[in-house]
């Protein structure tokens, strides 16, 4: 499909970049829309270092594929269509690592510093980056998942979706209608007209439960930190496990157990910050003769009434694209 539209400048500048066989010039064009590619390569792979990856083998088939650009679609839309072919393509050679039903094992936080800047656009609606709902998207079958995002997150009109994927707008219907069945199952109780603004701020009462979170582990205040934690608590510490429901006293004395707390006399340090539009704390820890707090773990919190529902931690050691501050 070809969209009937006159030649715009983005795409005379780049059908001029690609003739001149300038690879900085095209790169200049091509890298407004990194933040964006790289984000929809999340939503695909649930894996931020594999979705940095992708997004860099899409320039590079976008180099290597310039002289069929025409400009007869828009330069994004022909982005796009590369991003999602790279990431199937990455798809069909990864081993399925989900070893629970319910679990993406494979999941990385995504912070917020690479989203897309323009607060306005639907594409970065916080409910289509939360970490449910990207699990969520991943349960769907590669082509099935990339027709979802297409279509119900993206926007784009079947016969576009069918052509990028090269499909027939029957089986992108079709692959739509089962998607959508999957979804909502998978995320009850969520709000799910995705294509619709959506607030991306975090509330009063989200920051507070962060700011509390963080102080509790820096007191050692078992009490205070059970307290914020919901009965019915789902936690999870990835990769190593998957979602295990919970009681909040069960979710501390389990994390004493194993070792979290050394009897309420850890040495913690903590920063609130904010990754797939969700409150997080990133906690340090000091270890005996150490002068310094070195980075532990992000704990992704979901918080309904003031209390945190879903705990999903993430080992931030040796993790530098998150660019955390190597010590505090």
């Amino acid at each position: 499909m070809t969209d009937a539209r006159p030649l715009g400048s983005d795409e005379a500048a780049f059908i001029a970049a690609a003739r001149s066989g300038d690879p900085a010039r095209f790169a200049l064009i091509t890298e407004r829309h990194r933040r964006e590619l790289q984000l929809h390569c999340y939503r695909m792979l649930a894996n931020t270092e594999d979705a940095q990856d992708m997004t860099q083998e899409t320039f590079l088939r976008a180099w290597n594929k310039r002289e069929s650009f025409k400009g007869n679609a828009t330069l994004r839309t022909w982005l796009y269509r590369i991003a999602t072919n790279v990431c199937l393509d990455f798809l069909d050679r990864r081993d399925d690592r989900t070893s629970l039903p319910s679990e993406v094992l494979y999941l990385q936080p995504y912070p917020d510093r690479m989203l897309p800047e323009d607060p306005q656009d639907s594409v970065v609606a916080r409910e289509t980056v939360e970490l449910a709902f990207i699990v969520a998207v991943q349960h769907l079958p590669p082509r099935q998942r990339a027709v979802f995002i297409l279509r119900d997150v993206l926007g784009w009109p079947a016969a576009q979706a069918a052509d990028a994927l090269e499909l027939t707008v029957a089986s992108v219907t079709s692959a739509l209608q089962r998607a959508r069945v999957t979804m909502r199952a998978r995320l009850p109780g969520r709000r799910l007209d995705w294509r619709s603004p959506a607030t991306h701020e975090l509330s009063d009462v989200e920051r507070g439960v962060v700011k509390a979170y963080i102080d509790a582990h820096e007191r050692n205040d078992l009490d205070g930190l059970t307290s914020l934690l919901r009965d019915g608590l789902r936690f999870a510490m990835l990769p190593e496990q998957g979602t295990v429901p919970m009681t909040a006293r069960e979710a501390v004395d389990g994390w004493v157990a194993g070792g979290l707390f050394q009897r309420g006399h850890d040495d913690w340090r903590g920063i609130a910050t904010t990754v797939n539009r969700m409150p997080a704390a990133v906690l340090y820890l000091r270890g005996p003769g150490d002068p310094e707090y070195r980075p532990f773990a992000i704990a992704v919190l979901h918080i309904v009434d003031g209390k945190i529902a879903e705990l999903t931690g993430f080992d931030v050691t040796d993790e530098p694209w998150l660019e955390l501050p190597p010590a505090l």
